[in-house]
């Protein structure tokens, strides 16, 4: 005999959500809760915040901290990612004010328990989103940084070490990969 596993809602989902300090994702009927980071994983994502904002200045577009809280409309995957920017007005989930369905651009700080997702199956149901031009992959451990960008033909992806410049197109901005790194005190 098997026991049946409980379905959550989107709205079961959104009630979860209200309760408590812990972030979850929600994909197809479950909730996950998303692990806290380590300092350097912390690190990195003010530094992102910091250079992206900085290059965004004086734009139509705007930088979100991991509290922005995103939906794939396409696969219903719920997620914050470790930063987002979102170019002219928001756009919210019909099912949740909450949640935003139109970023431009999203980044993913990788550590070893989420990378094999954050490269596989979370960026499938990203690249899904239609105003997505842009993700952008920073690894905790080295100075590397692998970015997917849409373009005519489709996704394409580029990757960067210490002494190169990511060319972020689709929000207008640069970063130095060595400059990321540094505003992030990892050596």
């Amino acid at each position: 005999m098997s026991l049946a596993r409980h379905r959550y809602s989107f709205v079961d989902y959104l009630d979860i959500e209200e309760m408590g300090p812990v972030k979850h994702e929600y994909l197809g009927g479950d909730i996950f809760a998303m692990p806290g980071g380590t300092p350097e994983h912390s690190a990195l994502c003010a530094a992102i915040i910091t250079l992206v904002s900085n290059g965004l200045r004086g734009g139509p577009c705007r930088a979100h901290t991991s509290d922005l809280r995103v939906r794939v409309l396409a696969t219903g995957l719920a997620t914050y990612p470790d930063a987002a920017v979102v170019c002219g007005p928001v756009e919210r989930d019909p099912a949740s004010a909450t949640h935003v369905v139109n970023p431009t651009a999203l980044f993913e700080v990788l550590s070893p328990t989420t990378e094999d997702y954050d490269r596989g199956e979370k960026r499938e149901h990203y690249q899904q989103i239609e105003s997505l031009r842009t993700y952008v992959l920073v690894d905790q451990s080295t100075r590397h940084v692998e970015v997917w960008t849409r373009g005519d033909a489709g996704w394409s992806n580029a990757e960067y070490t210490d002494a190169d410049r990511v060319e972020l197109t689709s929000i207008g901005v640069t970063l130095g990969v060595s400059e990321l790194y540094d505003e992030a005190g990892l050596g």
